[in-house]
């Protein structure tokens, strides 16, 4: 491994005046399993937010799309094999200067998260109806109302994914 780090992994003020990681923006993977949950990330300590709890993702490398950068960050970070997901919608969340893509996938090959960098405490597959009983990354609870009917497996989560379609606060990949 190298000690050299990506020019994108840096702070930046945005125009809100709060300092978020990443140069060219982050990205994370909100993997889905119908039948386990979501994958949830424990942060350490020192991270942003350090204890709580969140998904993959981080600082996107320069030239890199959200949906490469969500599954590159998970892989290292939570060892999800990019094979195993099938990217559905993102999520942008713009601060004016930076952005956070949350990228909705599908778990098509089960797997098994494995702690891959230091940057978790813990993962874990954490039911659909549990997520709000953990102490969530406050990016990630601000989202999670919006994202968590796209996960349900009856007609109301496609009602839900036209409806933010149309107001252009998701996109369909």
């Amino acid at each position: 491994m190298s000690d050299l780090r990506d020019p994108g992994d840096a702070w930046v003020t945005a125009s809100d005046g709060s300092r978020y990681w990443g140069r060219f923006g982050a990205a994370g993977l909100l993997a889905h399993d119908p039948a386990r949950g979501i994958l949830l990330q424990h942060r350490v300590s020192w991270s942003d937010h350090g204890g709580t709890w969140g998904i993959p993702g981080g600082a996107r490398h320069e030239g890199e799309d959200a949906v490469a950068g969500a599954i590159r960050e998970s892989g290292e970070e939570a060892g999800v094999p990019p094979q195993a997901v099938l990217p559905r919608f993102s999520h942008v969340v713009d601060r004016g200067g930076w952005t956070y893509t949350t990228v909705i996938a599908r778990v098509v090959a089960a797997f098994e998260p494995v702690i891959m960098d230091p940057e978790s405490h813990a993962l874990e597959w954490v039911p659909v109806d549990s997520v709000d009983g953990f102490d969530l990354h406050p990016g990630f609870a601000a989202s999670w109302p919006l994202l968590r009917p796209l996960l349900s497996q009856d007609p109301d989560a496609e009602a839900a994914a036209a409806v933010l379609l149309a107001e252009g606060r998701l996109s369909r990949l």
